[in-house]
Protein backbone atom coordinates (compact mmCIF):
# COMPACT_ATOMS: atom_id res chain seq x y z
CA UNK A 1 0.00 0.00 0.00
CA UNK A 2 1.23 3.34 -0.73
CA UNK A 3 2.36 5.82 1.85
CA UNK A 4 -0.31 8.50 2.19
CA UNK A 5 0.68 11.74 -0.07
CA UNK A 6 0.72 15.25 1.75
CA UNK A 7 -1.47 18.14 0.88
CA UNK A 8 0.23 21.20 1.11
CA UNK A 9 -1.81 24.58 0.89
CA UNK A 10 -0.05 27.48 -0.43
CA UNK A 11 -1.73 30.78 0.34
CA UNK A 12 -1.08 34.75 0.81
CA UNK A 13 -2.36 37.44 -0.89
CA UNK A 14 -3.03 38.27 -4.78
CA UNK A 15 -0.08 38.98 -6.83
CA UNK A 16 2.59 37.08 -4.90
CA UNK A 17 3.31 34.29 -7.12
CA UNK A 18 1.35 31.54 -5.67
CA UNK A 19 0.71 29.71 -9.19
CA UNK A 20 4.33 30.57 -10.66
CA UNK A 21 5.75 29.32 -7.68
CA UNK A 22 3.72 26.04 -7.43
CA UNK A 23 4.27 25.40 -11.03
CA UNK A 24 8.02 26.07 -10.61
CA UNK A 25 8.26 23.75 -7.36
CA UNK A 26 6.29 20.86 -9.77
CA UNK A 27 8.53 20.96 -12.16
CA UNK A 28 11.44 20.75 -10.07
CA UNK A 29 10.48 17.89 -8.06
CA UNK A 30 8.78 14.67 -9.37
CA UNK A 31 6.20 13.05 -7.56
CA UNK A 32 4.46 16.68 -6.61
CA UNK A 33 1.40 17.87 -8.64
CA UNK A 34 -1.01 20.48 -8.82
CA UNK A 35 -4.34 20.61 -7.74
CA UNK A 36 -6.84 21.99 -10.35
CA UNK A 37 -9.31 23.77 -8.95
CA UNK A 38 -12.81 25.34 -9.85
CA UNK A 39 -13.55 28.28 -10.31
CA UNK A 40 -16.44 30.89 -11.43
CA UNK A 41 -14.18 32.98 -13.72
CA UNK A 42 -14.27 32.41 -17.85
CA UNK A 43 -11.61 30.28 -19.44
CA UNK A 44 -9.87 33.15 -21.02
CA UNK A 45 -8.93 34.65 -17.74
CA UNK A 46 -5.15 33.82 -17.69
CA UNK A 47 -3.48 32.32 -15.35
CA UNK A 48 -3.87 29.22 -13.22
CA UNK A 49 -4.79 26.21 -15.37
CA UNK A 50 -8.59 25.96 -13.64
CA UNK A 51 -11.86 24.71 -14.47
CA UNK A 52 -14.43 27.08 -15.59
CA UNK A 53 -17.50 26.64 -14.34
CA UNK A 54 -20.74 29.24 -14.32
CA UNK A 55 -22.40 30.35 -10.74
CA UNK A 56 -25.02 27.93 -11.34
CA UNK A 57 -22.38 24.62 -12.53
CA UNK A 58 -20.36 25.60 -9.35
CA UNK A 59 -23.75 25.93 -6.57
CA UNK A 60 -25.11 22.08 -8.13
CA UNK A 61 -21.46 20.83 -7.76
CA UNK A 62 -21.11 22.05 -3.99
CA UNK A 63 -24.82 20.66 -3.24
CA UNK A 64 -23.75 17.57 -4.93
CA UNK A 65 -20.50 17.09 -2.52
CA UNK A 66 -18.41 16.96 -5.06
CA UNK A 67 -16.13 19.58 -2.85
CA UNK A 68 -13.53 18.84 -0.90
CA UNK A 69 -13.18 22.23 -0.42
CA UNK A 70 -14.63 25.36 -1.30
CA UNK A 71 -15.28 29.47 -0.64
CA UNK A 72 -16.03 33.05 -1.82
CA UNK A 73 -13.84 35.66 -2.66
CA UNK A 74 -12.84 38.31 -5.00
CA UNK A 75 -16.63 37.89 -5.85
CA UNK A 76 -15.34 34.02 -7.14
CA UNK A 77 -16.40 31.07 -5.94
CA UNK A 78 -13.50 28.42 -5.59
CA UNK A 79 -13.49 24.56 -5.45
CA UNK A 80 -11.23 21.95 -4.69
CA UNK A 81 -12.69 18.74 -5.94
CA UNK A 82 -12.99 15.14 -4.11
CA UNK A 83 -10.76 13.38 -6.44
CA UNK A 84 -7.71 15.27 -4.34
CA UNK A 85 -8.50 12.61 -1.63
CA UNK A 86 -7.65 9.53 -3.85
CA UNK A 87 -4.64 11.02 -5.13
CA UNK A 88 -3.20 11.42 -1.38
CA UNK A 89 -4.54 8.01 -0.64
CA UNK A 90 -2.05 6.92 -3.61
CA UNK A 91 1.07 8.82 -2.39
CA UNK A 92 0.86 11.69 -4.57
CA UNK A 93 1.78 14.65 -2.74
CA UNK A 94 -0.11 17.87 -4.31
CA UNK A 95 0.32 21.58 -4.12
CA UNK A 96 -2.90 23.60 -3.56
CA UNK A 97 -3.08 27.94 -3.77
CA UNK A 98 -6.19 27.95 -1.05
CA UNK A 99 -7.55 31.06 0.68
CA UNK A 100 -6.73 31.57 4.73
CA UNK A 101 -10.42 31.13 4.88
CA UNK A 102 -10.55 27.76 4.40
CA UNK A 103 -6.67 26.56 6.32
CA UNK A 104 -9.24 25.56 9.66
CA UNK A 105 -11.52 23.02 7.59
CA UNK A 106 -8.38 22.11 5.82
CA UNK A 107 -6.64 21.44 8.44
CA UNK A 108 -9.61 19.36 10.31
CA UNK A 109 -10.36 17.12 7.24
CA UNK A 110 -7.02 16.42 6.23
CA UNK A 111 -4.05 14.12 7.61
CA UNK A 112 -1.20 16.03 7.49
CA UNK A 113 -2.32 19.21 5.86
CA UNK A 114 0.29 21.67 5.57
CA UNK A 115 0.20 25.34 4.96
CA UNK A 116 3.14 27.32 3.22
CA UNK A 117 2.13 31.39 3.56
CA UNK A 118 4.17 33.24 0.67
CA UNK A 119 5.19 37.48 1.31
CA UNK A 120 6.25 39.60 -0.91
CA UNK A 121 5.49 43.67 0.09
CA UNK A 122 2.46 45.48 -1.24
CA UNK A 123 4.82 47.61 -3.97
CA UNK A 124 5.60 44.14 -5.46
CA UNK A 125 2.22 42.57 -5.11
CA UNK A 126 0.59 46.33 -6.91
CA UNK A 127 3.40 45.60 -9.56
CA UNK A 128 2.17 42.27 -10.42
CA UNK A 129 -1.23 42.52 -10.44
CA UNK A 130 -1.21 45.37 -12.67
CA UNK A 131 1.15 43.63 -14.87
CA UNK A 132 -1.45 40.13 -14.87
CA UNK A 133 -4.05 42.46 -16.45
CA UNK A 134 -7.15 40.71 -14.87
CA UNK A 135 -8.26 43.14 -12.59
CA UNK A 136 -9.31 46.76 -12.66
CA UNK A 137 -7.68 49.40 -10.33
CA UNK A 138 -10.77 49.19 -7.97
CA UNK A 139 -10.54 45.40 -7.69
CA UNK A 140 -6.32 45.68 -7.44
CA UNK A 141 -7.16 48.38 -4.62
CA UNK A 142 -9.14 45.68 -2.70
CA UNK A 143 -7.05 42.86 -3.12
CA UNK A 144 -4.34 45.27 -1.91
CA UNK A 145 -6.62 45.67 1.26
CA UNK A 146 -6.54 42.38 1.85
CA UNK A 147 -3.03 41.47 1.79
CA UNK A 148 -2.48 42.08 5.37
CA UNK A 149 -4.77 39.40 6.71
CA UNK A 150 -3.70 37.51 9.51
CA UNK A 151 -3.80 33.29 8.92
CA UNK A 152 -6.86 32.18 11.26
CA UNK A 153 -6.66 31.29 14.98
CA UNK A 154 -4.22 27.92 15.44
CA UNK A 155 -2.76 27.98 12.14
CA UNK A 156 0.86 27.42 11.57
CA UNK A 157 2.41 28.03 8.49
CA UNK A 158 5.92 28.46 7.13
CA UNK A 159 6.42 31.42 5.73
CA UNK A 160 8.46 32.20 2.13
CA UNK A 161 8.92 35.51 0.62
CA UNK A 162 8.30 35.89 -2.80
CA UNK A 163 9.70 39.84 -3.52
CA UNK A 164 12.81 38.64 -5.73
CA UNK A 165 14.23 36.06 -8.10
CA UNK A 166 11.12 33.43 -9.04
CA UNK A 167 14.35 30.75 -8.23
CA UNK A 168 14.67 31.88 -4.45
CA UNK A 169 11.10 31.20 -3.84
CA UNK A 170 11.52 27.84 -5.42
CA UNK A 171 14.25 27.25 -3.45
CA UNK A 172 13.06 27.94 -0.15
CA UNK A 173 9.48 26.26 -0.68
CA UNK A 174 11.56 22.87 -2.25
CA UNK A 175 13.76 22.99 1.07
CA UNK A 176 10.71 22.85 3.28
CA UNK A 177 9.47 19.69 1.65
CA UNK A 178 12.12 17.90 2.45
CA UNK A 179 12.24 18.53 5.69
CA UNK A 180 9.31 16.81 8.61
CA UNK A 181 5.93 19.00 8.47
CA UNK A 182 5.11 21.48 11.26
CA UNK A 183 3.07 20.05 13.76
Amino acid sequence: MAQQGRLIGIVGPSGVGKDSVMQAVAAARPGIGLVRRAITRPADAGGEDFSSLTEAEFLHREAAGQFLLSWRAHGLHYGIPCEVTELLAQGEDLLVNLSRSVLAEAQARIPGFRTILLTAPAPVLAARLAARGRESAEEIAGRLARAGFALPPGIRAEVVRNDGALAQAVAAVLALLEESPVP
